[in-house]
This record gives C-alpha cells, structure tokens and sequence, in this order.
C-alpha cells in the first residue's frame, strides 16, 4: 500500500474539477429560467460540466499525448521490444526516437495528469486505447454535450417552452451521448480488469475511491440516470400518441 500524499497539485486538481462543476451550476442559473424543473436543469449542469471536463481537462491530456515529448537514447538493439521499457506501448505516431504523455511534461496540465497517472499510470504516457478513445470523447462527445445544453436553453424539455420535435431531439441525443459515456468507461477499464489491473494503483486509500472509483462512476450514473429519463420520455410520447389514435379512430 502505497502512502497518502496530498500535495499542492492534488489539491489544484480537485479545486480545478470543483470550479468546473461550479461554473456549470452558475450558468445554469443566469441561462434558464426560474421555472426549469429540476430534472431538466439537472440535465443542463451534468452535459455542461461534462463539456467542460472533456474539453478542457481531457483536451489537455491529448494535448500532451501528441506535443509533449523526451527523446530516448537508443541502445545497441533498440528499437527492439527487449530494449524498451515496460511503460512503452509501441512508437506513438511512428517515433522510434521518442516517448509521448504528459510524463514527460512541465506545463500545468501535465502536472495534473502526472497526478491522475500515479493511481493510473496509463495517463501518464501515450496509451494507444485511451488515446483513441479521447479523441471520440473530445471531438465527437463535447459538441454533441453542448448541443444538448443548447436544446436545453432553447425550451426543449420543459412543458409549453418548445414543440415536441425538439424534446425529441433533445432525449435522442442525450440518450446517443450517454451510451457513448458509458461504452467509452467500459473500454477504459476493461482492459485493466482483465490484466489484473496492472496499470492501477489500488492501495492507495485516495487514487482508489477518489481518483479511481469516485470520478469514473460518476461518468456511470449519470448516463445511467440519462437513459432512464429519456425513457421514460419516450415511453410517454408513445402512450400519448396511442391515445390520441383511439381517439381518432372512435372519432371516426
């Protein structure tokens, strides 16, 4: 076990997250109206804040993935796999010469995810798994969040604020978005669980249920809480509009 350190950059880290989370609450306040349930407005913070995380935290994380670099001084058989170290996984973007990950860096970002990395040591380096999926979660997955906090502003969501092609709209794409949260966590993790956790660090109190366990499952049960209000959305339409085609039907 590992002891608990919490040091100026541990602490920068959290209030960092803990600012984000503010913001969105903030802006929730100043952009819908005072009458917006709070479900709906729930719905606002959480895509919001999701937003910002993705782009700004894990946009940082790519970032150093791609522009931060050490040159590595080759030996008499590199690059032979025996000659390289263990955190090497392949030669990220076909440099034999070098090793890519926030590790390596000295900006303020990296220091974070320098951090991050000591209860997961893949996000220190150049993983090719998370790699590619963070480039899907800040390219495809902080656009789409934006659109949905946007429909959200727009009225879509609250009775009588919009029509019911833009509920529709906003339930469909939350509903794509949280799938896409939750398949993105799964092959993270995966991986781990089925190595035996090589990359983790489990027996640290904080890198376990803070860093580990804390912040990922909140990417767990809020798509989770997603997908079981969009449901039951759509499940009303449709009762709704079968109502309505019976009484039509007796209508006529």
């Amino acid at each position: 076990m590992t002891d608990l350190v919490i040091d100026t950059t541990t602490i920068l880290s959290l209030a960092l997250t803990l600012l984000l989370l503010t913001t969105a609450y903030v802006l929730s306040l100043r952009l819908l109206p005072s009458s917006t349930t709070p479900k709906i407005r729930t719905l606002y913070i959480w895509h919001l804040f999701d937003a910002l995380i993705h782009f700004i935290l894990e946009g940082s994380f790519l970032y150093n993935c791609f522009f931060t670099y050490t040159s590595v001084i080759p030996t008499s058989d590199y690059p032979h796999p025996a000659s390289l170290g263990a955190e090497e996984s392949g030669h990220f973007l076909g440099y034999h010469d070098r090793r890519y990950g926030s590790a390596y860096g000295k900006n303020a970002f990296a220091k974070l995810w320098q951090e991050y990395a000591k209860a997961d040591k893949r996000w220190g380096g150049a993983d090719l798994t998370v790699i590619s999926l963070e480039l899907l979660t800040v390219g495809l997955g902080v656009p789409l969040a934006l659109y949905v906090t946007e429909l959200i502003r727009s009225g879509a969501g609250q009775t009588g604020k919009a029509g019911g092609r833009a509920s529709a709209k906003l339930w469909f794409w939350a509903s794509v978005l949280a799938t896409g949260e939750l398949y993105g966590g799964f092959m993270t993790f995966a991986p781990e669980w089925l190595s035996g956790n090589m990359n983790l660090d489990t027996g640290n109190w904080m890198f376990l249920w803070v860093y580990l366990v804390f912040f990922n499952t909140l990417w767990v049960w809020f798509p989770l809480w997603v997908l079981y209000e969009a449901y039951g959305s759509i499940a009303t339409a449709f009762d709704r509009a079968d109502g309505k085609a019976v009484v039509s039907k007796k209508k006529a």
